[in-house]
């Protein structure tokens, strides 16, 4: 069994470990990063970047080589509920240089961070090494032994963050308490085709015959979501492929024969939906961030930017006494206690868009728009507040560690 030393030890290599690896690596920590897989690749992961994301990319001096990248512009999020369309937020009201949410696959996104996390003699990105459990001595984590291709290694750390998701093994060996806050609800993501009549640009969600179809306009087809009762799956898998096409053309008429491309139950993928959050993310020796710490519903597509904003607060509140060599286990709590208000605060919103989502079900034929949805459209700024929340988040955060190798972080 080989072992290495770091200051800190990141496990999990998606939007949070990597951020995080990258702001401590600019900022002289020397860091590891952990993904078990030998890629980035897989599919129908969070790709919603939002204008949050993209600020802290124009801070650090990438936002245009972030926007070089392939990505689609979302503007505006509305929907039609039975025959009556609405708009909810209008991102273009943003007084930001990237008004709008970018929609561009996770794996290029994480391939685009690591590439400039790399830059950094500090960062070091280990693929197929997956972290099983931690290290203990004196009641304090150490570090975590890690399978790899090699055999098994043990990596020692003054400080392991978890962002290893909402199935954390790091969480559970270390036995944080978990309050699960319920959801009714599962999504069933799959692809069909655009054509020149669809809308532009935009998130529309279709209600109708009791359900929920999101479409993620992706320029040559669409990301669609089918909002179903949690551990209806399998039931609808019973009534039959034709059946559920026959559903979809329901509550979105528009898509016509396009439902005939979904061949079968393998074009179909099921997210089990989770909204959890921990009530303490640390021990000594160990933080859990993103995922890890509080899992998100894909109600308004925010889990990834919250977890970057995680990062960046760790990065702002450890990376000085990291580098320095100094005990972390006093800061941990603080970057908990930052964290959790913007939290509580998403979570309460998605929770609250899950009840409602839990009246839809109750219906099997045409559905008429609530009075509630109407009046709530036409309140004046609602478009420019909720496009504020959507894109901007709660408590948004900035980087505030410098860059070792070049100086302060930008004004911008």
């Amino acid at each position: 069994m080989s072992e290495i030393q770091n200051r800190c030890c990141v496990v999990g290599g998606g939007p949070a470990g990597v951020m995080l690896g990258y702001l401590l690596a600019r900022a002289g920590v020397a860091v590891t990063v952990l993904e078990k897989h030998k890629d980035f690749f897989r599919d129908f992961r969070g790709d919603t970047v939002h204008p949050s994301t993209m600020q802290l990319m124009k801070q650090l001096g990438l936002l245009q080589d972030f926007l070089q990248q392939p990505h689609q512009v979302v503007e505006t999020v509305g929907g039609v509920y039975g025959n009556y369309s609405f708009q909810l937020g209008d991102l273009r009201t943003l007084s930001i240089d990237t008004p709008y949410i970018a929609l561009m696959p996770q794996w290029d996104f994480l391939n685009f961070l690591s590439s400039k996390a790399k830059a950094y003699p500090e960062f070091s990105l280990r693929m197929e090494h997956e972290a099983t459990g931690v290290i203990e001595r004196e009641g304090r984590v150490r570090g975590v032994v890690v399978q790899t291709p090699a055999g098994e290694q043990q990596i020692e750390a003054d400080l392991v963050v978890a962002c290893d998701g909402r199935h954390s093994r790091m969480r559970q060996a270390a036995a944080l308490p978990l309050k699960d806050l319920g959801v009714p609800i599962d999504v069933l993501w799959f692809r069909l085709s655009k054509t020149q009549n669809d809308p532009l640009k935009a998130v529309m969600a279709n209600i109708n015959y009791g359900k929920m179809l999101i479409l993620l306009d992706r320029q040559d087809y669409f990301q669609a979501g089918l909002i179903i009762r949690k551990g209806s799956f399998a039931e609808l898998q019973q009534q039959g492929i034709e059946q559920f096409r026959h559903s979809l053309q329901q509550v979105a008429p528009q898509l016509g024969e396009r439902v005939k491309e979904i061949h079968d139950w393998g074009d179909v993928k099921l997210l089990t939906v989770q909204v959890n959050r921990l009530l303490q993310w640390w021990r000594p020796g160990l933080l859990c961030i993103g995922d890890a710490a509080h899992a998100m519903s894909p109600v308004f597509g925010v889990g990834i930017n919250l977890a970057i904003q995680d990062a960046v607060a760790t990065a702002n509140l450890l990376a000085g006494p990291l580098r320095a060599g100094q005990s972390t286990d006093a800061l941990l709590a603080r970057v908990q206690r930052r964290r959790t208000f913007p939290v509580r605060i998403i979570q309460g919103m998605q929770v609250t868009v899950h009840r409602g989502l839990k009246t839809i079900f109750r219906h099997s034929g045409p559905m008429r728009p609530p009075r509630m949805l109407r009046l709530g459209v036409r309140l004046p700024g609602l478009k420019r507040l909720l496009a504020r929340v959507i894109g901007l988040g709660i408590r948004g955060e900035r980087v505030r560690t410098l860059d070792v190798h070049s100086g302060p972080p930008s004004k911008a």
